[in-house]
């Protein structure tokens, strides 16, 4: 048998033609909703009937061999290219981690399991497009990641300054060290609690300017850096969607210009018809004209 490809649109074997099947999709597809839904029931495990719980763990391992199966047969069907797509080290690596045993040591890797629903990240058409344009954000999000870094050590170093020489506890936890100050920015930055969590009570230890600095920082680093990211998640989308368009535009030139070579050899075809009809007849009726006394 024939290496398969990982070309969707082509098959070397019958084999890589079910593999990649639409019915085989599905039937995988189906599998990773009802076995989510399957481990989230089975958190209720001590209210529920021993009976039940052995029944839903009994699926729960079925499934788990189905996924084995269906990665033997991609092996085999794609050998070493199996391994040129990331989505497939993503799938092997979480079948895999489905198979640890279930052991007190292994009890946190066990219960990593539940990462094989997002096998429909890429099995899901629409999931696997928004996946990949995430995925190509990433660099832009790491150079957004880094300014905000600064900006929160710059605010850090400030704010120990500013606030950390206390003796007032609630003061000192928040902006005692380097790390608590960057800390407690990060919850002023998510703006979570932080007026009466954080500035209440800076202001509280004899800082009545201290409002000032913190709108700053949450100004620039909330409303302007952070707003960064979902900026560069819509043109991210927006450059994935106009790419799905672009392709979408050259398949229906390409049917447009098979139906016109089509078109174009049936019409010469009948005007070959119709060339070859006319000297029949200019023949015919030589041979009459002939024939005539």
């Amino acid at each position: 048998m024939k290496q398969g490809t990982l070309d969707l649109e082509t098959s070397n074997s019958r084999l890589e033609t079910f593999v990649e099947g639409k019915l085989f999709r599905n039937f995988i597809t189906t599998l990773i909703i009802v076995n989510a839904i399957i481990l989230g029931i089975l958190t209720y495990d001590r209210m529920m009937p021993p009976g039940l719980v052995g029944s839903m763990s009994w699926f729960d391992q079925a499934v788990t061999i189905i996924f084995c199966v269906e990665i033997l047969l991609k092996l085999f069907v794609y050998r070493l290219n199996f391994f040129r797509s990331g989505w497939n080290w993503f799938d092997f690596l979480v079948v895999g981690v489905s198979l640890i045993p279930g052991g007190a040591a292994f009890s946190v890797l066990r219960a990593l399991r539940v990462l094989r629903v997002l096998r429909l990240l890429h099995i899901v058409p629409m999931m696997r497009r928004i996946t990949e344009a995430l995925l190509n954000a990433l660099p832009g999000m790491g150079a957004i990641l880094a300014v905000l870094a600064l900006l929160t050590y710059v605010g850090a170093v400030m704010a120990t300054n500013l606030f950390g020489d206390t003796d007032n506890p609630e003061v000192l936890q928040l902006f005692g060290d380097l790390p608590s100050s960057a800390y407690s920015l990060f919850q002023v930055m998510t703006m979570d609690g932080w007026r009466f969590e954080v500035v209440q009570k800076v202001v509280d230890d004899g800082n009545p300017y201290a409002p000032f600095f913190f709108l700053i920082f949450i100004f620039i680093a909330s409303f302007a850096v952070l707003n960064l990211f979902i900026a560069l998640i819509v043109d991210a989308l927006a450059a994935e969607q106009r790419a799905a368009t672009e392709e979408h535009l050259d398949e229906i030139e390409e049917e447009m210009d098979e139906e016109f070579d089509l078109a174009d050899k049936e019409r010469d075809e009948i005007l070959i018809l119709l060339r070859d009809l006319k000297q029949e007849l200019a023949e015919l009726r030589a041979s009459k004209a002939n024939d005539a006394p």
